[in-house]
């Protein structure tokens, strides 16, 4: 029961109090690369959301056989080994999305959430809480992704996921689809999200 609870903190966690991208910053390379619009954000966050996934999967059932000296690299294989199965699944099937995210997919190697999952957690943890732990993650960075994707494209090209809403003439805030409004976006939505958070809890 005890561990049962345990794994529900883990997975709320995730999402809510240690949310990767409102809270603790990490990913900022993709989070602010990818995020013009609400379909990529999303994409993005689901990608990662799988590499995470399996990497700390893999990484809790082979952590007794992994020599303490080559933990990392051992770690980054494995992490690259799942983001190229991404990446070829994307460039097979979705090849817009693909040339959207462009170079942000194969980065996912070297993204600091994936590592430090596996490092932090996924080594000292039995297989069921590394994946509750990789699962809250995940959706806590797909969520603030797609949020900070919709974001920018509701103010900055009237729209969401490609769905037009404001006529052609209207006028938006074409800042917040350049990089810099990717920052300023950023900056509100995680004030907000943590003020609204502290609140609650």
């Amino acid at each position: 029961m005890v561990e049962k609870l345990n794994q529900n903190d883990n997975f709320l966690k995730g999402i809510i109090k240690d949310n990767p991208v409102f809270v603790m910053l990490l990913g900022m390379c993709p989070t602010l690369g990818v995020t013009s619009s609400a379909f990529n954000g999303l994409g993005m966050g689901i990608a990662t959301l799988f590499v995470l996934l399996m990497s700390n999967i893999v990484v809790s059932l082979i952590k007794s056989q992994i020599p303490n000296k080559v933990r990392i690299p051992a770690f980054i294989i494995i992490i690259a080994s799942f983001v190229t199965i991404v990446e070829m699944v994307l460039e097979a099937f979705i090849p817009f999305l693909y040339e959207q995210l462009g170079i942000f997919i194969p980065l996912i190697v070297v993204n600091c959430l994936i590592l430090g999952r596996a490092e932090a957690f996924a080594s000292k943890n039995n297989l069921i809480s590394s994946f509750v732990d990789a699962l809250g993650m995940g959706i806590g960075f797909t969520i603030a992704l797609t949020l900070l994707g919709a974001v920018r494209e509701i103010l900055g090209s009237g729209s969401l996921f490609d769905l037009k809403f404001v006529s052609e003439n209207a006028n938006t805030f074409i800042l917040f689809i350049l990089p810099p409004g990717a920052f300023i976006a950023l900056a509100y939505l995680s004030v907000l999200f943590n003020k609204v958070t502290k609140t609650n809890s």
